[in-house]
């Protein structure tokens, strides 16, 4: 099960720091600057042709407010996931410091005994690597997409266009599984290429 969380805003703009223009003459570009009056963090898990969650994660992400959340509220949101197949899944989540942190790693060898996929963990999760991860390579852009796709001036608008999308992704079972499904072949290009780009191979 990919596991992951990403941050929606008011109008879908990236962090202006990740954003340069090069050149080797004054390019003259102007980047486009929004006030950001709001934001949601989301979760959402892959597995095989399911979506699991979304769930909003309010506040800052803390290992604290992590390890609740993995002890109260996933077992709720597993639990259409048949139990012969719960009980077999690997849980893998990036090395995000909160993911990191004692009492998650605790929790997570309680609850996945060498069943998980992560820093520290019983299986390592190689760092900067979304290009492993269908949340990242899939699932993100395509519900940012949706979102997006007319401007939202109130919180409550976003998180409605965030279960909304959830839902439309939710019943596209075929597009899921074959992000799911594209992992081994983004492993084996990326073993290929020495642990180096690979995205334009596929």
């Amino acid at each position: 099960m990919f596991t992951d969380e990403a941050q929606f805003n008011r109008d879908g703009v990236n962090n202006t720091h990740n954003s340069h223009v090069w050149g080797d003459e004054n390019p003259h570009a102007t980047l486009e600057s929004n006030f950001q009056r709001f934001s949601v963090n989301v979760w959402c898990a892959v597995l095989d042709d399911q979506l699991i969650g979304p769930f909003i994660l309010e506040g800052r992400l803390t290992g604290e407010v992590y390890l609740r959340f993995l002890q109260e509220e996933l077992p709720q949101l597993l639990k259409d996931v048949p139990l012969d197949k719960r009980s077999r899944m690997y849980f893998q989540h990036d090395g995000a410091p909160p993911h990191s942190s004692r009492g998650v790693k605790n929790f997570l060898n309680y609850r996945f005994p060498g069943r998980w996929i992560g820093h520290c963990g019983p299986h390592h999760w190689p760092a900067r690597s979304p290009d492993l991860s269908p949340l990242d390579y899939c699932v993100w852009k395509w519900m940012k997409e949706l979102v997006y796709s007319e401007k939202l001036e109130m919180r409550d608008a976003l998180l409605g266009h965030i279960l909304d999308a959830a839902d439309h992704i939710r019943n596209n079972q075929l597009k899921l599984l074959r992000a799911t499904r594209a992992v081994h072949n983004r492993v084996a290009a990326c073993v290929a290429a020495g642990g180096g780009i690979f995205e334009n191979q596929l």
